[in-house]
């Protein structure tokens, strides 16, 4: 099959890097942590750091190894990478239509190419009715339940990435990763797409008393910045 050029070069950058532990670890190793790089602490300006466990890097090896060999191998879909000029959250860039799915992300971040066409590959399994498959933890999931399962494997290769084969940092994932590791995906979410999951919002927000300004709090200390969905009113002066 042929593979678009930018889908390539998207991919060099993290095959690259962890290609050697792909060709000659046993897989019974990688289960337990043995071959790869020790996982190195996530940090951010304010200090505040996530220590990732070996064993959970190891597993996330397993089933990242798996999904970037289906990308580049299965010839019955294409994941369209589309390097563009300005940062963007990774549904913002999406495309699906019929066997393909179209992503787009900073060209200046290579790096993140990888996780956003496993955000993509993801969301096109679930349109080709491989859902169970690729999300065995989420096999009937939907609305923002289905979200929440694809930006958590998002979320987990980004930190996979950065702690196991020292990704550059990216302002749009660190924040993705750093809310999932603190318990707070649910927000983010919700936050940054109030409008197309209004009922699960309004059901969190019921159950959730305080859990809406303890996020924003938690992600202005964090990260010096109002989080993703209330940057734009506050520059408005809303």
């Amino acid at each position: 099959m042929y593979q678009y050029p930018s889908i390539l070069r998207a991919r060099r950058s993290w095959v690259r890097r962890f290609a050697f532990a792909i060709l000659t670890v046993p897989l019974a190793a990688c289960a337990s942590g043995a071959g790869l790089p020790e996982p190195r602490p996530l940090v951010v300006h304010s200090g505040a750091r996530i220590h990732p466990d070996r064993t959970r890097m190891a597993e996330i090896d397993r089933w990242v190894t798996e999904e970037l060999t289906n990308i580049r191998e299965d010839p019955t879909f294409w994941i369209i990478s589309a390097p563009q000029e300005d940062p963007s959250l990774p549904w913002e860039g999406l495309e699906i239509s019929s066997d393909s799915a179209r992503i787009a992300y900073q060209a200046s971040s290579p790096d993140v190419g990888s996780i956003y066409q496993i955000y993509a590959h993801l969301h096109l399994m679930v349109a080709l009715d491989r859902q169970a498959e690729w999300l065995p933890e989420a096999p009937e999931a939907t609305g923002f339940l289905l979200e929440k399962a694809i930006l958590k494997r998002a979320s987990d290769a980004w930190l996979y990435g950065r702690s196991v084969w020292a990704f550059i940092p990216d302002p749009v994932l660190d924040e993705l990763t750093y809310s999932t590791e603190e318990g707070y995906l649910d927000a983010y979410i919700l936050t940054a797409r109030p409008d197309e999951f209004k009922d699960a919002r309004a059901q969190w927000l019921a159950a959730n008393e305080g859990g809406f300004e303890s996020y924003q709090d938690w992600f202005r200390e964090t990260f010096d910045r109002p989080p993703p969905g209330l940057r734009v009113a506050q520059q408005s002066g809303s």
